[in-house]
């Protein structure tokens, strides 16, 4: 399913990423960084009015010929970042809610620990298992 999961802090620095392919991991840090800047022009435009009641799922943000890259940002300003196959045209938008729902869930189990310090990277073995479900990696 998804070949890049990431999950950016308010301040834009990156807490999780994970690839399937490590080797070409320079590249999809690229994108996910690229991606950044469209998802702070999205939460950006509009009134601040409706800024509360948005919707957390930003949708595509952009694709290459081979990668379709999807954004999710939540209230307290953290970004999910979801990196596609382009050749995955069988998913719809619901289906890509509903991966960053349980990403979503996952990340919030994940800093909901006790042992876990706000703005650290996310080292949860929990976490990690729940984006391999993801990812489609068992």
């Amino acid at each position: 399913m998804a070949v890049c999961v990431a999950v950016i802090g308010k301040d834009n620095s990156p807490k999780y990423i994970r690839c399937s392919d490590e080797t070409a991991a320079l590249q999809f840090h690229y994108k996910v960084h690229t991606s950044i800047d469209i998802i702070e022009e999205k939460l950006n435009t509009g009134n601040k009015m409706a800024a509360d009641i948005r919707e957390l799922f930003l949708g595509l943000l952009f694709s290459t010929e081979e990668h379709k890259i999807f954004g999710y940002a939540t209230n307290t300003k953290i970004k999910f970042i979801i990196v596609l196959q382009s050749t995955n045209a069988s998913l719809r938008d619901n289906e890509v809610r509903m991966i960053f729902r349980k990403l979503h869930s996952a990340y919030a189990n994940a800093v909901c620990n006790p042992f876990y310090v706000p703005g650290d990277q996310i080292q949860s073995k929990g976490f990690d298992t729940a984006v391999m479900e993801i990812m489609g990696v068992s």
